[in-house]
């Protein structure tokens, strides 16, 4: 194992360094013209759907294509896109939060014919490995979970879903013609590992009963304590249960305090809560970051639940892309979806989207820092 010297500068903490361990600083990886000019730009623009220009106040340009990427990607797609940057950008390229594949050059001819070559590749099925869009007013790329693939507690995959929903949003990742930027986010369970408090159309995966207990391996795979600790609603308690003539140690679960939120079965693999019936999907609405003309909201749920559809989930793409459609024939321009619906009354938002309104849907909880924190930028006078 290698250790830092012994004669070590803290004015100088890398001068000497033979340690390999933890990451190396970040400004190794920035490009060249990035990295001579940080703090220093001037302006941005986008020059068309996918391709942005920043200028610098020295002068210099640095041209950005953004090419729709994947949360879950092969060595082998890994592996194309290092080519990209290697022909194109030296060997420089970044991700964004949402899964985007960002590659840079210096020139607006390199950027595009890096555009060019990015839409040249095709799968073999004819859809492309990395469509160009994502930016300004559009739908950009989805944040999202990790479903079926990896999670343990997940109520929808994660992965299905955002392709098919991608699949009827792409003319709008492709183009650039909403009222404002539209933000889509999934996250496979109610501990919402994606943004989806945050977002203007949210999908969330949602359990709709209790953990099973199997009563015969419980105790033998399971530490009691630790799954009645682990449940934040004390739903469970410890429990002796008589199983085919024997008295074993198991947990009972209280249903009616229950959220299905699978912290249970993190902790115990004999209580799972998977279900394919009771497992489906959430659709929430109106859900932002930005300060920029009204203050960070929260998502509503504006669809109590849809069925798991696989393999292309129907009812849940159906309605997004009704919404999405509605939004862009009626909201002003530089109006967020929430902030739509927020002018013309969630009771028009619904008749609008042909959603049903049931009592499912009435919100009454207000976090205690509602009314003690400023949550906002904004002043208001």
């Amino acid at each position: 194992m290698a250790f830092i010297s012994s004669g070590y500068n803290p004015d100088k903490p890398m001068e000497d360094r033979i340690t390999d361990i933890g990451p190396r600083h970040f400004d190794e990886f920035y490009p060249p013209v990035i990295k001579a000019n940080k703090g220093k730009w001037l302006y941005h623009d986008i020059l068309e759907p996918g391709v942005l220009v920043h200028v610098a106040e020295s002068g210099d340009e640095v041209y950005t294509v953004r090419a729709g990427g994947a949360r879950l990607m092969s060595v082998s797609h890994i592996r194309e896109i290092c080519e990209i940057a290697d022909k194109h950008c030296g060997g420089f390229v970044r991700w964004t939060t949402r899964n985007n594949i960002e590659f840079m050059t210096t020139t607006k001819e390199g950027a595009y014919a890096l555009k060019a070559d990015l839409e040249s590749r095709k799968f073999d099925g004819g859809s492309f490995k990395f469509p160009v869009g994502g930016t300004g007013s559009g739908i950009t790329n989805i944040v999202h979970t990790q479903g079926w693939i990896h999670c343990h507690t997940p109520a929808t995959d994660a992965s299905g879903p955002v392709k098919a929903t991608m699949d009827v949003l792409f003319d709008e990742f492709k183009n650039m013609r909403m009222p404002a930027h539209v933000r889509v986010s999934l996250a496979c369970c109610l501990n919402m590992c994606g943004a989806v408090h945050c977002s203007d159309i949210a999908i969330l995966g949602f359990h709709r009963k209790p953990p099973i207990l199997d009563h015969e391996y419980l105790d033998k795979m399971c530490e009691i304590p630790l799954a009645v600790a682990a449940c934040p609603t004390a739903a469970i308690r410890p429990s002796k249960v008589d199983y085919e003539g024997k008295t074993v140690n198991s947990v009972a679960v209280k249903q009616e305090r229950c959220m299905f939120c699978g912290n249970c079965y993190t902790m115990c693999p004999s209580m799972p809560l998977a279900d394919d019936e009771g497992d489906g999907i959430v659709l929430m609405v109106g859900g932002k970051v930005s300060n920029r003309i009204s203050r960070p909201t929260f998502s509503k749920v504006v669809v109590a639940f849809i069925p798991n559809e696989t393999p292309r989930w129907p009812t849940t793409t159906a309605t997004i892309k009704k919404m999405v459609d509605v939004y862009a024939a009626n909201a002003n321009k530089y109006e967020r979806l929430g902030e739509w619906a927020e002018r013309i009354g969630w009771e028009r938002f619904f008749e609008k989207c042909e959603l049903e309104f049931t009592h499912h849907l009435i919100d009454d909880f207000r976090d205690p820092a509602y009314y003690t924190w400023r949550h906002t930028t904004q002043f208001k006078f």
